[in-house]
């Protein structure tokens, strides 16, 4: 299993502003270099018998125009798909609709980045208490997972077990040391620092129960 502190340090973290036609957006984008060609990150990402091994089983049609379930997650259609090079989405998780897309760019000597980012909507009330953790933690949990699969490829992540292991206490060093690296892109975004930990600490608890 990847060590957790190696994990972390190896994630970019961003944040950022779009104008939509429904007014100014939330732009949270995570990135990792992987240590895997493009062809065999693309099948990664969209070949469904492999997609359980590291994130949720899912179902549905996974071609352009397609709609798409993850169990007991988001779904939603597939509004771009441009072999082997980007994948992207409508996120749709109860009545919120955000957009979701997977950029895979070659960086040498076999070793690809694969680059999410996430668009949304966010109340502003729930930004303010939370802050761009509660989406981002969220996304460190796949990025781990990815990290673990192509290290083993063979392994599988069931979430039962994906969920044991959150609340074990290296999956708890994991999430905090999460939400202290998205405080750290929050304040380079221009949050006040104090009002950045708060978010941060609302989340933390949000995820693990703990202070």
């Amino acid at each position: 299993m990847i060590e957790v502190k190696e994990q972390i340090s190896s994630v970019r973290r961003t944040i950022g502003t779009r104008v939509l036609e429904a007014g100014e957006a939330r732009v949270m984008t995570i990135s990792q270099a992987y240590d895997t060609d493009q062809d065999d990150l693309w099948d990664v990402v969209t070949n469904p018998e492999r997609i359980p091994r590291w994130f949720l089983p899912v179902s549905g049609e996974l071609r352009l125009g397609g709609k798409y379930q993850f169990e007991g997650n988001a779904g939603g259609t597939i509004t771009k798909c441009e072999k082997p090079h980007a994948v992207g989405a409508t996120w749709e998780f109860g009545e919120q609709v955000s957009w979701v897309e997977v950029r895979l760019t070659p960086e040498g000597d076999g070793r690809t980045r694969f680059e999410l980012e996430h668009v949304a909507h966010v109340d502003d009330e729930h930004w303010e208490q939370y802050g761009p953790g509660a989406v981002g933690l969220g996304w460190e949990g796949a990025f781990w997972g990815l990290a673990n699969h192509l290290a083993n490829p063979e392994a599988t992540i069931t979430p039962e077990a994906a969920m044991e292991w959150a609340m074990s206490p290296d999956g708890i060093t994991f999430m905090r040391l999460s939400a202290d690296a998205w405080t750290e892109a929050d304040i380079a975004f221009g949050t006040d620092p104090e009002q950045a930990r708060r978010q941060a600490a609302n989340t933390l608890k949000a995820y693990t129960g703990q202070e």
